[in-house]
C-alpha cells in the first residue's frame, strides 16, 4: 500500500467516524464512555470535555502518562475530535497551551466546534500530517498521541518531526498499537483493516527502534496490555475498520494475540 492511498483510506474512514459522531467500536452497541473508560479513562475527565470530543477512539490514555504543568505548551497528534487536547488543555491550565494536529478536515471542523463549544481559549487545531508537522522547532514541552502514529506509512518520520517541535528535555507520551505476533494475511493486507489501527502497526522492538533513532533517550514502555478486537473484526456495521473482511474463528483469535496496545514514554536530550 503506497503511502498516498493509505493517507486517503485514513482521511475517509475518520471523516465518516467524525460524521457519525462514534468510533467504529460503538457499532457493537458499546458508547464512547464505555470504551474510554476500559482504556484508562476516568468518569471525572470523560465528563469535563464537551459533549462529542469522545468519539470512542483510542487505545490509552496519554494525558495520565504525561505529568503536564500549568503554562507547559502541547502538541496532540491526530487529535481527532479533541478529547485529549481538552483534558491537556485543562492540566496546562490559562498560561499554557495545546496544539492538535490532524489531516481530516471533518475531525477539525468538529474539534474546533467543540472548543467554541467549550469556551477553550488555549486551543487551536491545526490541519496537517503528523509525517510534516505545522510546528516551529523546539516550541513544545510535550508531544502526546492516541492510537494514531500506527496509521502513518512512515512511522520513522513522525518520530523525527516530534524530536525537532520539542524543546530539549521535553517528553513524548504516546498510546499506541504494536504488533507482539503474526496477523493473517487477508488481515495484515487489507486497507481497512489498516484504517482500523491494526494492519499498519509494526512490532513493538521496530516500534522503541524507531523512536532511539530519532534521537530520543530513556525510551520505555510503561504498560502493554492485549487489546480485543472480536467485536469490530466481525460485526458487519464497523465498515471503516475490516470492510468485507470477515474473519475466521482461526483468523480472529490469530489477530487478537497478534496485536497490543502500549503506552511508551520518552524525552529529548536536554
Amino acid at each position: 500500500m503506497d503511502r498516498e492511498r493509505i493517507h486517503e483510506a485514513v482521511r475517509e474512514g475518520y471523516s465518516r467516524v467524525a460524521e457519525q459522531g462514534c468510533g467504529c467500536g460503538c457499532s457493537c452497541g458499546a458508547d464512547p464512555g464505555e470504551i474510554s473508560g476500559k482504556i484508562g479513562y476516568s468518569t471525572e475527565e470523560m465528563g469535563a470535555v464537551p459533549e462529542g470530543a469522545n468519539l470512542g477512539l483510542g487505545c490509552g490514555n496519554p494525558v495520565a502518562l504525561a505529568n503536564l504543568a500549568p503554562g507547559e505548551v502541547v502538541l496532540d497528534l491526530g487529535s481527532g475530535a479533541g478529547f485529549d487536547a481538552f483534558l491537556a488543555a485543562r492540566a496546562v491550565g490559562e498560561s499554557g497551551r495545546v496544539i492538535g494536529v490532524d489531516m481530516t478536515p471533518a475531525m477539525l471542523e468538529r474539534a474546533r466546534e467543540n472548543a467554541r463549544a467549550g469556551g477553550y481559549a488555549n486551543v487551536e487545531f491545526r490541519l496537517g500530517e503528523i509525517e510534516h508537522l505545522p510546528v516551529a522547532d523546539q516550541s513544545v514541552d510535550v508531544v502526546i498521541s492516541n492510537c494514531v502514529i500506527n496509521l502513518s506509512p512512515d512511522k520513522g518520520q513522525v518520530f523525527l518531526e516530534a524530536f525537532r517541535v520539542l524543546k530539549p528535555g521535553g517528553r513524548l507520551l504516546i498510546s499506541d498499537m504494536v504488533m507482539v505476533g503474526e496477523l493473517p494475511e487477508r488481515v495484515r493486507k487489507s486497507v481497512a483493516a489498516f484504517v482500523g489501527c491494526i494492519a499498519g502497526a509494526v512490532s513493538r522492538d521496530r516500534y522503541l527502534t524507531l523512536v532511539r533513532r530519532a534521537g530520543f533517550s530513556g525510551v520505555e514502555v510503561v504498560e502493554e496490555v492485549p487489546f480485543p478486537v472480536s467485536c469490530m473484526a466481525n460485526d458487519p456495521t464497523a465498515q471503516a475498520v475490516f470492510g468485507d473482511v470477515t474473519l475466521t474463528p482461526e483468523e480472529l483469535r490469530a489477530t487478537e494475540s497478534a496485536i497490543a496496545s502500549v503506552r511508551v514514554r520518552a524525552v529529548r536530550p536536554a
